[in-house]
């Protein structure tokens, strides 16, 4: 497993990959510097790991309000952001980047219209209406993988899942969880995963928000989950999961083969002593965005076998 991170000036609260065409991914990272707080976009390279040494673009939430988490729609059309005073929409402005006839090789045009882009969609931010705009600190969103659906847990333990963009409440569960920690959608958008402040897991049928049975020990205390998203079938909570990613409170990751239930990789320390405050996936390769409260923002790749494609939920606890 290789790691790089990116200096970020303030406290980073939050993080999330944004999907473009032809692999060239970006990350929109949420910080806090005490006295504002703000977005920043920044390019990934998943070949040495990193992220561009400054951000592409900076966006201040003059509106105030930390960010707490932030869910990318699966187009990379538009995001949501939940800050400490409630949620905004964040939709992207389409535009002719008009770069036809330049004389610059494909690689600096491509480099060139990138930032040109990333830089026009955030000074055309607008922030729209939103339903969830004043319900509080939602501390878990994700969208579907197909994008019809768009999942929040409060603070609160208050649990939402809408259609999306229609924004037609499909469940609305107050007390759902006793504060949600995090939450997931498998491959084919069926299931939700969702993780509590005390260690409970849930899976949820996502048709119509009813319980899905997961067998756990009571000694078990699970805090991130992610579904891979290599996979090609259902998930499933059988043997046919392929593995899970832990993330302990020491920094330490391990992947573990769930079929012989045997660790297939420890990487130790991987944060210097931290614990892992937040977890998500490159949309397309098999690289993972961590965020700590002392370290900030590290991109690792993993290293699983080359047939790991099965469908797989990850843990971090």
């Amino acid at each position: 497993m290789d790691g790089g991170d990116v200096s970020v000036e303030g406290k980073v609260t939050c993080a999330s990959c944004i999907k473009r065409p032809e692999n060239a991914h970006l990350a929109v990272i949420g910080k806090s510097t005490g006295t504002c707080s703000s977005l920043e976009i920044f390019s990934v390279n998943s070949e040495t790991t990193s992220l561009s040494s400054s951000p592409k673009a900076t966006y201040v939430l003059e509106e105030g309000g930390e960010p707490v988490r932030i869910a990318v729609h699966p187009s990379g059309d538009d995001f949501v952001c939940s800050t400490t005073t409630g949620c905004k929409h964040y939709p992207f402005k389409k535009m002719d980047l008009g770069f036809r006839g330049r004389s610059e090789t494909s690689v600096k045009v491509t480099e060139r219209c990138l930032s040109y882009m990333v830089m026009k969609i955030i000074t055309k931010f607008v922030c729209k209406e939103f339903p969830l705009q004043d319900v509080g600190p939602q501390k878990c969103m994700a969208f579907s993988v197909d994008g019809s659906k768009l999942a929040t847990g409060g603070v609160d333990g208050h649990f939402r899942l809408f259609e999306w963009p229609t924004m037609r409440i499909i469940v609305d569960e107050p007390k759902a969880h006793k504060s949600f920690r995090d939450m997931d959608f498998s491959l084919d958008s069926e299931f939700l995963a969702s993780t509590s402040t005390d260690g409970a897991a849930r899976i949820r049928n996502t048709t119509d928000g009813v319980p899905v049975t997961l067998s756990q020990n009571t000694d078990q205390n699970i805090e991130l989950c992610r579904f891979s998203k290599d996979g090609t079938k259902p998930f499933l909570f059988t043997t046919v999961q392929k593995g899970i990613l832990k993330g302990s409170k020491d920094g330490d990751i391990c992947v573990i083969d769930v079929t012989k239930m045997e660790i297939s990789s420890l990487h130790k320390r991987l944060l210097l002593g931290t614990n892992i405050t937040s977890l998500e996936f490159c949309p397309s390769e098999r690289v993972a965005l961590t965020t700590s409260s002392q370290w900030g923002v590290m991109v690792t790749k993993l290293n699983v076998p080359t047939d790991w494609k099965g469908p797989s939920l990850f843990f971090s606890v």
